[in-house]
């Protein structure tokens, strides 16, 4: 283990404000650790430097700092790559070699700078369990490796080290309610996610885009058709243009994925060492490869092909780097549901508003409704007078039309002549007459100091039908 491949990072970064979305949150400074992977490149978490807008790396022991940028990042599997431009950054160093996936009660090492000191801080451990776990900044199951050592505030980023020096791990998040328990993403990731930024290919993780249910029950075997010794999951629903969507069919049962046995708990074998989710054999493909299916359909076997694409949730997880979009209409303001805007609510997940909660956990992807719009506040004019108290719900229809997306309904409002009349799924009835709206449009922008009425990417022109 070399302590000298180890750095700081010094982020600063501005979020978005999902209240007032045509605005940003004020910058804020935090800092992490990272782990030098090559020649001026540093391998860290993605949610150090997520909205970074300036970044600054320092060597330990070191008093100066170096400014680095953004070469990679997949905020699905928690990981970034920066580049450090300045040739001296290098001086006395070499960089730290990437393992493999460790055993089970193999020692490792954390290493990072953790908040509270300017010092280089060790901890050791053993792994004690490998499994596809949610990773806390993208919300997505992958696989993780939990280690009995210590990370805390500032180490996340930062390299946990095996027995022989090498990187087997970068960690980044601890785990809730444990005590001295972390979680890395494990070198497999890692190496596809190095392997992709050098290849220029699609860092985010695909995703299958379906729901199952598990086939424990010996009867639901039988009823589906499954001979004694098999196993395998329910397909009950796919998201619409998913990798699945075309391909797989609600009744199917999935028998293995990428020539793993699916058993009848939805887990694998994977590496034929660890049962877990059958799911993580998608940390380590790309957007565009093809995965392989086994499935039985009305009793007869069929080997499929598919193309993985990205995750497309009907109600999307946490972006980054990235501003919300969002229509302004007579001081009706409204925005695409995603988990960022229920995250405004403290104790969202009991707090938020209770049909959006649903749509989150249990909503899914259409080819009619593909985004939910929400009316996400009312900013008080007469125009709205009587309006101002309804209590954030979705849209159901705009003049009678339901819309698929926001570009969808940001065109029926645009093309509305007369009257706008708005229903909303909790009930509510929205009548605005457009003349009106237009003719004070500039009078409300100005009052609540909005630069214009919608986000650049719902331009008129961007959003044809």
């Amino acid at each position: 283990m070399s302590q000298s491949t180890v750095v700081r990072v010094f982020a600063t970064s501005q979020c978005s404000d999902h209240v007032n979305p045509w605005q940003a949150l004020s910058p804020r400074d935090s800092t992490g650790s990272g782990v030098v992977i090559g020649p001026g490149r540093v391998l860290t978490g993605a949610h150090v430097v997520a909205d970074g807008t300036f970044l600054q790396v320092q060597k330990g022991s070191y008093p100066d700092k170096f400014v680095a940028r953004v070469a990679g990042v997949c905020h699905d599997t928690d990981l970034a790559l920066l580049e450090v431009l300045d040739s001296s950054f290098m001086d006395g160093m070499e960089p730290a070699t990437l393992g493999q996936l460790p055993h089970f009660q193999d020692r490792v090492s954390v290493v990072g700078y953790p908040v509270g000191g300017d010092e280089i801080s060790i901890t050791e451990g053993v792994v004690s369990r490998i499994e596809v776990q949610r990773y806390t900044h993208s919300q997505r199951e992958l696989l993780a490796v939990t280690i009995d050592a210590a990370i805390n505030d500032g180490n996340s980023g930062g390299p946990v080290f095996g027995a022989q020096g090498e990187v087997i791990g970068i960690a980044f998040q601890s785990l809730e309610d444990a005590e001295s328990i972390g979680e890395m993403v494990p070198a497999p990731l890692i190496a596809r996610f190095l392997e992709g930024v050098k290849n220029e290919r699609p860092l985010a993780i695909p995703s299958l885009g379906i729901v199952t249910q598990n086939l424990e029950n010996p009867a639901l075997r039988r009823k589906l058709g499954l001979a004694e010794g098999e196993s395998g999951v329910l397909v009950l629903s796919m998201d619409y243009g998913s990798s699945a969507w075309g391909c797989l069919q609600a009744g199917d049962t999935l028998l293995s994925i990428a020539g793993h046995s699916i058993a009848n708990n939805s887990t694998i074998r994977y590496r034929e060492l660890y049962r877990t989710s059958f799911e993580a054999v998608l940390g380590e493909l790309f957007l565009g490869d093809e995965l392989t299916l086994e499935i039985l359909r009305e009793g007869k076997r069929h080997q499929l092909a598919l193309e993985l694409r990205a995750d497309q949730p009907l109600v999307p997880l946490d972006s980054y780097d990235s501003r919300p979009s969002w229509y302004v209409f007579g001081g009706l303001v409204f925005q695409v549901l995603t988990r960022d805007y229920l995250a405004t609510w403290n104790d969202w997940w009991d707090k938020a508003p209770t049909g959006l909660l649903y749509l989150y956990f249990y909503g899914q992807r259409t080819e009619e409704r593909q985004e939910i719009v929400v009316l996400s506040q009312v900013l008080a004019d007469e125009l709205n007078v009587g309006y101002t108290r309804v209590e954030f719900p979705a849209v159901a229809t705009v003049n009678g039309q339901a819309p698929v997306d926001l570009a969808h309904f940001v065109r029926l409002m645009d093309s509305a002549a007369d009257q706008v009349e708005i229903r909303t799924t909790t009930g509510e009835h929205l009548v605005l007459d457009v003349a009106a709206v237009r003719e004070a449009s500039p009078r409300v922008l100005e009052r609540y100091r909005i630069p214009t009425d919608r986000s650049p990417d719902l331009l008129p022109e961007l959003v044809k039908g």
